[in-house]
């Protein structure tokens, strides 16, 4: 889930993601180019977004497209961090109370006004545990409640405690208009927002299409629809194959499309556009429910030590990477820091393997470890959106787990048949989601609460430690928190709970086009350029 899809959870889990708020910084041989107004903008994506409700979904692809037709309260700097307009024009955070004032003005895609008790009803159904939404504890703080007075245009939210992170939250959250407030099951395949662009068009698996809205003119620091260079149309166009996309990319079949396999170095050396963004894109997941083999804190710390990080890091990003640092990487970073590297478990085999053996599994004539009668074997999901280096290091984690006894069977799936499975079905042992965030606390719900499918916390982890760290850093202003958070993930680091181990700069290329990627890419960032 990139809640992301720079292998961004992809989720924004790369789920895939993807939440974010963060910025990247752009390459190009076509600075200079003329830009020009109408056309259409092409971008692919590896995977579809199903269904289409914007406050229901963690997955990459689905920010990605919410993007173009809904706008959150606040928007977030992506070189400095600092607040800025969006469907709020004025703000402010006093102990547990957060008051914003509306823009004027501001209409749906439909002609209906958005008032401030429109905005309320969103924040509290986000709030209501019963609609499991991800967003609550991800985006809005357990225990928010939302009161608007349409008169003065405000919104006055009432926390349950303080919350460090609180409008950087807000700045992720979608706002729904209501006629899809009324009827939810129509937001699935359209769209009710006050975003600038409407969806016209759904062929699922295959492209959606959005057609621009004049007159918009509340979007992330009062970007409007009136600036030259903005495409009239726009096409998201589903591309599961990395190097089609590269392909098509170089043709002129598509304007832009996030490409972070080996077929990034022709599309750099082609002189190509790149907007780039940090991202973490290794990381390993457990799953700590009761029955699965990995429920067992021995098994997971011995797999996580089999695991040789370093190497699988290069095989992963073909040598462009570096390790990981921070569960939370999306710029600008809330807690920069080193939360990992000398929390990561150590590459030890032989240590490894003895756990194993404290654990019950026991090593037979070929090798393989068995308990009562049970092969150790493993299901092993990955997304599909790291190209051929995803599937070389899968193949490598599946290497080093047999010569410690265990029988993995990887399983390469998209985002969204990945994350129905994590946040679902639950059939699977470790599963490699990155989840790609700005600050820590958005990552709460999914290390600990209620397990999936009834809370966000789809590898079921319950860690005391864990839970004790977060209630001090919740309890700490803002920045003065961050040793308390950086902690509190170095602790889950070192029992082997959750395995960071790479970092990428992902680069989103553009033909015809120039744009901005902070975390996702910026729909008033979009500039069609003369041919």
């Amino acid at each position: 889930m990139k809640l992301s899809s720079a292998g961004t959870i992809g989720l924004c889990l790369c789920l895939a993601a993807a939440l974010t708020g963060c910025g990247g910084a752009a390459t190009s041989n076509s600075g200079n180019a003329d830009v020009v107004d109408g056309g259409t903008f092409t971008l692919g994506m590896s995977s579809d977004p199903g269904n289409l409700d914007p406050q229901m979904g963690a997955g990459s692809s689905l920010f990605t497209v919410t993007q173009f037709a809904y706008d959150p309260l606040v928007s977030v700097d992506g070189k400095t961090g600092e607040i800025r307009s969006a469907l709020a024009t004025e703000w402010n955070v006093a102990d547990t109370t957060v008051s914003l004032t509306l823009a004027e003005g501001i209409t749906c895609a439909d002609g209906a006004e958005l008032t401030a008790t429109d905005v309320a009803d969103n924040l509290n159904f986000v709030a209501d545990p019963a609609n499991k939404s991800p967003f609550l504890g991800t985006f809005l703080p357990p225990g928010a409640s939302a009161k608007g007075d349409d008169a003065k245009r405000t919104v006055t939210i009432t926390l349950a405690q303080p919350a460090p992170f609180v409008l950087n939250g807000l700045g992720n959250l979608p706002i729904v208009c209501p006629s899809g407030m009324a009827d939810r099951s129509t937001l699935a395949k359209a769209t009710a927002g006050t975003g600038p662009y409407e969806l016209t068009e759904a062929a699922p698996g295959d492209h959606y299409t959005y057609t621009i809205r004049d007159g918009y003119t509340w979007g992330p620091d009062g970007a409007s629809t009136d600036i030259k260079g903005l495409p009239d149309t726009v096409v998201i166009k589903v591309v599961e194959q990395e190097t089609t996309a590269a392909n098509l990319l170089i043709s002129g079949g598509l304007n832009a499309a996030q490409i972070v396999g080996p077929d990034a170095q022709r599309l750099e050396k082609s002189g190509l556009f790149a907007a780039e963004t940090p991202a973490i894109v290794g990381e390993q997941w457990y799953n700590h429910a009761q029955g699965r083999v990995t429920s067992d804190p021995k098994v997971r710390l011995a797999l996580t030590q089999a695991l040789d990080l370093a190497e699988l890091q290069k095989v992963l990003t073909s040598g462009r990477g570096t390790g990981a640092t921070t569960l939370a990487t999306n710029e600008p970073i809330a807690c920069p820091g080193d939360s990992v590297s000398d929390s990561l478990p150590a590459h030890d085999v032989e240590a490894a393997k003895a756990l194993l053996d404290e654990a019950g599994w026991r090593a037979g004539g070929d090798g393989t470890r068995t308990k009562d009668g049970k092969p150790l074997a493993l299901t092993f999901l990955y997304q599909n959106d790291n190209a051929s280096g995803g599937d070389a290091a899968a193949e490598l984690a599946v290497q080093q787990w047999k010569e410690i006894g265990v029988q993995a069977t990887a399983r390469s799936q998209n985002e969204t048949t990945l994350t129905g499975t994590i946040f679902g079905a639950g059939d699977w042992d470790v599963a490699w989601v990155s989840l790609n965030v700005s600050s820590p606390d958005q990552l709460v719900p999914f290390l600990s609460g209620p397990a999936a499918p009834d809370g966000t916390n789809f590898s079921a982890i319950s860690d005391p430690e864990y839970d004790a760290a977060v209630q001090a850093a919740m309890a700490t202003n803002g920045v003065e928190g961050c040793e308390d958070w950086l902690a509190a993930e170095s602790g889950l680091i070192a029992k082997g709970d959750i395995v960071p181990f790479a970092n990428n700069i992902v680069p989103t290329f553009g033909k015809g086009a120039k744009f901005e990627t902070p975390g996702q890419l910026i729909p008033t960032s979009i500039r069609m350029l003369a041919r």
